[in-house]
């Protein structure tokens, strides 16, 4: 894939590639040696988008949090990072919780420690913070902005409400603004088109959706009657099954993937990353065969009868 692939990142001058390799799996369900592959073939397909967050993977047994930050910094300083755009996250690492300026400044300084980075590209707040007065959270970050180590600012599942607060906050103050926001958003999960997507559009905000394939869901793997495969996420994908709209998705899908001879997280991903406002989708892979499917993205588009049949079994 070539720079012509590349999409700007709202009112950035970052561009950035249609998937956004998620890192939640690195040094958990990912171990260092499969990161670095997954990793060099992302790369290697025209890839420079990596997501991670401070938090990664707190929640598995033995783990502290920062683990993927560590793989994703072992991995830069291997092969070098000047085409790569990092993103990281602040607020649920258990060290450095919510979003007070004191905490952003140290879950900072030590993002950088372990990204082994002397800016972080795009700093997320990674869940917003209601103990916090926004203001002392837009400041903080603003001022990472203006001391070299971070170069923009994004917001992390907060509300439109909480959004257009901040970006007031930024405009009346003279504080750098946030350019993107990362929602969940996917075939089965549209309800930000009624209220995120307008306030993304008019804003000039990206919307980096995350969650593209429902858990897993919009693989195509599970299905009534059908085992699990053991994946963390098992339970959160099956829960689809139970709306009607699931079912509808998945043949949907099966119809245009068996006439484009693609997987069906390919097509899925591939109506996210057209929807008005994507510039990018998150998606993670915790091997080889799992990455495959999501690079096939780069050279699939869906003809406008294909995206209609998708959209109305969605609706």
């Amino acid at each position: 894939m070539n720079d012509t692939h590349l999409r700007r990142l709202g009112g950035s001058d970052l561009r950035v590639s249609p998937l956004n390799l998620g890192g939640n799996v690195f040094g958990w369900t990912a171990d260092e040696a499969t990161s670095f592959a997954v990793l060099d073939a992302y790369r290697e397909s025209g890839g420079n988008f990596v997501d991670t967050a401070d938090a990664y993977s707190a929640w598995a047994p033995g783990h502290t949090g920062g683990e993927s930050e560590r793989v994703i910094g072992a991995w830069l300083a291997a092969r070098g990072h000047d085409d790569m755009v990092i993103a990281t996250k602040v607020s649920r690492h258990p060290d450095f919780p919510g979003l007070s300026a004191g905490n952003i400044k140290a879950a900072n300084e030590a993002s950088l420690g372990r990204l082994g980075v002397e800016a972080i590209d795009l700093y997320y707040a990674h869940f917003d913070d209601p103990d916090t007065p926004l203001a002392e959270s837009a400041e903080a970050f603003s001022a990472l902005v203006d001391q070299g180590r971070v170069r923009y600012v994004g917001l992390s599942n907060h509300s439109p409400d909480r959004i257009r607060e901040w970006l007031a906050l930024c405009d009346e103050n003279g504080w750098h603004r946030p350019v993107c926001v990362q929602p969940q958003y996917n075939l089965v999960e549209r309800g930000i088109e009624r209220d995120l997507v307008p306030l993304a559009l008019a804003e000039d905000l990206a919307l980096l959706p995350y969650f593209g394939l429902a858990r897993g869901f919009l693989t195509g793997k599970y299905r009534p009657g059908r085992a699990d495969d053991g994946s963390p996420r098992a339970a959160g994908a099956r829960a689809y099954l139970d709306d009607p709209r699931g079912e509808r998705v998945l043949a949907a899908l099966d119809a245009i993937a068996a006439e484009r001879s693609a997987e069906l997280s390919t097509v899925a991903l591939a109506w996210l990353v057209e929807r008005p406002g994507v510039a990018s989708v998150l998606s993670s892979a915790r091997n080889l065969d799992q990455l495959r499917g999501l690079l096939a993205l780069n050279d699939l588009r869906l003809t406008a009868e294909e995206t209609a049949l998708l959209d109305e079994a969605s609706a």
